[in-house]
């Protein structure tokens, strides 16, 4: 039997999620969208105006020091009464401090990735908050339920920014997750449209978490350059590399290039290092550095056209959704 239900309106659709999704019941929110906690691009504009369209915003602690965290906590709750985030890449210093920070704001959701799910998620539910940590894998997916996350979100291998090494795509990797968790599941990785959505939702997932689509709006804090190359991407734009060091999909540009002729003449993981410096992802994404940077985005950039208000996103999503049809045989 599928998740599938034919709605005629957004008020069934925002019914069906009051009354009957997991993810939204958790959370507290109207839609079971979560906005991905995306470095340089998920400050508390952004994941405000997510939340206050209905979905779940969050903050993005892996770009910013913990002082920042905390004024952008500040700010997001000032900005919306509804519930809202943190991100929290676990491959990133500063952990205890965030961590910290984020019990003493009084923040009631927290995502984790890049790193072991019991790390935090007892003490965190310990003190009240939900916790969802994000995978690339059925196997990792089963170590968070055994963790007793309140959520796993599903990666696949069409995602911007930190990856799996195996290289799963969504279509594959949520059924099989959905048929090993009992938890509720979040897709995650290459969604983009309200067909996108729905045709996760069938697969098994409880809701999506969407990061592409919102680092390009207007309430994201990324460079306007960096907002605008988004719109011209197309299929084949961007690829998956650095496995040696931490998989990232990246963009094709001059600093690509280069670790592409490292890898030309061997893999060497110092010298990729070396390439890869330190702020390389801040110069690009935020600096808007088209060249020199590193540009992390999904596969899904090629159908994204045009820079949105979040407002705009949530009314196409919300729309697709509704009007996305199972075709008859």
């Amino acid at each position: 039997m599928s998740n599938f239900i034919d709605f005629n309106s957004a008020k069934k659709l925002h019914e069906m999620q009051e009354s009957k999704n997991r993810i939204s019941e958790l959370f507290d929110i109207k839609y079971p969208i979560i906005q991905a906690g995306m470095i340089w691009h998920s400050g508390w504009r952004l994941a405000s105006a997510v939340s206050n369209c209905g979905g779940l915003g969050l903050i993005g602690a892996g770009s910013m020091y913990p002082d920042v965290l905390r004024e952008n906590i500040q700010k997001c709750r000032k900005a919306t009464d509804k519930p809202f985030g943190v991100n929290v890449p676990m491959l990133y210093p500063n952990l205890d401090e965030v961590i910290k920070i984020i019990l003493e704001e009084r923040v009631k959701i927290v995502f984790t990735s890049a790193g072991n799910p019991k790390t935090y998620t007892e003490a965190l539910q310990k003190e009240g908050l939900k916790v969802a940590h994000v995978v690339s894998s059925t196997k990792f997916a089963i170590k968070c339920e055994d963790a007793g996350v309140d959520a796993v979100v599903a990666e696949g291998f069409e995602a911007g920014g930190h990856n799996g090494r195996d290289e799963t795509t969504t279509f594959c990797l949520i059924p099989n997750v959905k048929k090993h968790i009992s938890k509720p599941l979040i897709a995650a990785g290459g969604i983009a449209l309200g067909s996108q959505m729905k045709a996760a939702m069938i697969l098994g997932a409880d809701g999506v978490q969407i990061g592409s689509r919102f680092a390009a709006t207007i309430e994201a804090s990324a460079h306007e350059n960096w907002k605008r190359k988004i719109t011209e991407l197309n299929e084949g734009d961007t690829h998956l590399t650095l496995k040696e060091l931490a998989p990232v999909r990246l963009v094709k540009n001059k600093f690509f290039n280069e670790l592409e002729d490292i890898y030309n003449v061997g893999r060497n993981s110092e010298s990729l290092i070396a390439a890869l410096g330190r702020a390389r992802a801040k110069k690009g994404m935020f600096e808007g550095d088209m060249e020199e940077g590193e540009l992390e985005i999904g596969q899904v950039s090629a159908l994204i056209d045009e820079v949105l208000s979040v407002e705009a996103v949530f009314a196409n999503l919300l729309k697709e959704f509704e009007e996305t049809k199972m075709p008859k045989f």
